[in-house]
């Protein structure tokens, strides 16, 4: 299995760089886990879209979401010039529900509602889900591919049911959008990278990879927090390619 990080920042993206966008490939198989803005562009420097297997979005905001909305217009034009006949098949939380809708564009998009607990086989991945906290619907991801495991938390706050899911992984790919002062101070809806340090601890993964990086803050400060608790840490780099 193997990982290409597409864009890493939350919730906007820097100058030159993309939001949450992460390519996974195992066999014949290539998922897209979230598609925020930049991810297209940068997705093309690595596979034709064509060979797309199908998207997986964590949850439906738009930092999250923004490029499956140019993504349908390439879709469509693939599919007029005949080098795809099925439409695109984009698993996700179906709230909220004005948001999901909005993504169906003629019959380019094929919607597959998810929920936590959920466990599906796409291609040659096992892909499972879990509830996570955040202010909207959102699930974090598990892939299970070629003897390896995967995990994606998604957006989400820290709460114990995170461990069980995440436990064993080969690779823990986690947002940490805070210092660990910013959550002590009160900020919810995301994971500090302390947390995503003391996570990746208690859960016994191999390697940990920050992620949904605040574009104005300082990464190396983030990094350092969380090689303190996980000493396996490291960022989530754009164009980094990962061997699960």
């Amino acid at each position: 299995m193997e990982l290409t990080v597409l864009g890493n920042n939350g919730p906007y993206p820097g100058a030159g760089r993309a939001c949450s966008g992460y390519l996974l490939t195992q066999g014949n198989t290539s998922l897209l886990l979230d598609c925020g803005s930049g991810v297209v562009a940068r997705f093309r420097q690595y596979l034709n879209l064509n060979r797309l297997t199908a998207v997986v979005l964590s949850h439906l905001h738009y930092d999250h979401i923004s490029d499956l909305y140019v993504l349908r217009y390439a879709l469509e034009a693939a599919r007029r010039g005949g080098l795809r006949q099925e439409p695109l098949p984009i698993y996700c939380p179906a709230e909220p529900e004005d948001v999901f809708s909005s993504l169906q564009y003629k019959d380019n998009f094929l919607l597959k509602p998810v929920q936590g607990g959920d466990t599906l086989e796409i291609g040659d991945f096992t892909v499972s889900f879990l509830w996570t906290v955040h202010p909207v619907p959102s699930v974090a991801v598990g892939l299970k591919g070629g003897g390896r495991r995967f995990i994606y938390t998604g957006d989400t706050e820290y709460f114990a049911g995170l461990v069980p899911f995440v436990a064993g992984a080969n690779l823990l790919l986690s947002e940490a959008n805070y210092r660990h002062r910013e959550v002590e101070a009160g900020k919810g809806n995301h994971l500090s990278a302390h947390q995503a340090a003391c996570l990746a601890r208690e859960a016994g993964v191999e390697k940990l990879l920050l992620t949904h990086l605040y574009p104005e803050g300082d990464e190396g400060e983030l990094l350092a927090e969380a090689r303190e608790v996980f000493p396996q840490a490291d960022l989530a780099r754009e164009g980094g390619i990962y061997r699960v």
